[in-house]
């Protein structure tokens, strides 16, 4: 409900605002590279959904360079690595909406979201009543995700 009742009221860019914030479940943040960092999504469709976000503030991937996209490659592949481990995903969606005809909640900066799928997962909720059931607290999820990805960088 907290999304419906404040889409399209947020003025400014939340990744942007997120970056200026320490890194906890305040902000989401569960890494920051060099010219990227991955974050979860407030509202996601499933447990783990994750976005990949260069800090480059641009509305499309080919306004990045070089080494700002091979970076969101690589985040997006730690990124299911980290969501094999912690939830057993069988499988993923990964996408970016470019623009708002495509969707893009967040118009001017781009990103990438990665969401674990498992056999199965679609239930009657989303089927019936176009609800999502995420039976784990966004808490819980960023401390568990947190830990993996500190332990791979040590």
């Amino acid at each position: 409900m907290e999304y419906v009742e404040k889409h399209g009221e947020q003025e400014g860019c939340f990744f942007c605002e997120n970056l200026a914030l320490p890194d906890g479940p305040e902000n989401l943040i569960l890494h920051r590279g060099e010219h990227a960092f991955v974050i979860l999504n407030r509202y996601p469709y499933t447990n783990g959904h994750m976005m990949v976000v260069p800090y480059a503030h641009q509305p499309s991937l080919e306004m990045l360079d070089g080494p700002v996209l091979a970076e969101l490659m690589q985040l997006l592949v730690e990124a299911l690595s980290v969501l094999r481990q912690a939830y057993g995903a069988a499988s993923f969606n990964v996408g970016a909406n470019i623009g708002k005809a495509a969707g893009a909640g967040v118009v001017d900066h781009v990103h990438l979201h990665v969401l674990p799928r498992w056999p199965g997962d679609t239930n009657f909720m989303a089927t019936t009543a176009e609800v999502r059931v995420i039976p784990e607290d966004l808490k819980d999820t960023f401390e568990r995700l947190r830990a993996l990805w500190t332990e791979r960088r040590q």
